[in-house]
């Protein structure tokens, strides 16, 4: 699936055309941040320990809780990717799809 809409619940802008989309990108924001101060500490714990308010525990912690995140992520995109193609290849309906999806999603 790709992103085709976006739209601001402010303001209400919408815009429509082909985003690029990455597991990073559906990361909570609180993750996203730790990611980058993390990138920026060269990957590195102790320099990330040394900028920051944060020790070494804690940014364990985060640190586990971020990939977790992202392989429950990468998990559900594949079986969003198994269902589309069981739909593409005619091995269920287009119902069943809609229905696989939304339990994956939780909507």
């Amino acid at each position: 699936m790709r992103t085709v809409g976006m739209a601001c619940p402010n303001c209400r802008v919408k815009i429509e055309g082909q985003f690029s989309e990455t597991l990073f990108d559906r990361l909570a924001s609180e993750d996203q941040k730790f990611l980058e101060q993390y990138l920026l500490a060269g990957f590195s714990i102790k320099t990330l320990e040394q900028n920051s308010s944060l020790g070494y525990a804690a940014i364990r912690s985060r640190l586990d809780r971020l990939i977790t995140n992202y392989k429950v992520l990468a998990k559900m995109e594949g079986q969003k990717k198994a269902v589309l193609e069981k739909l593409r290849a005619d091995e269920i309906s287009v119902a069943e799809a809609k229905d696989m999806l939304e339990k994956l999603t939780g909507n």
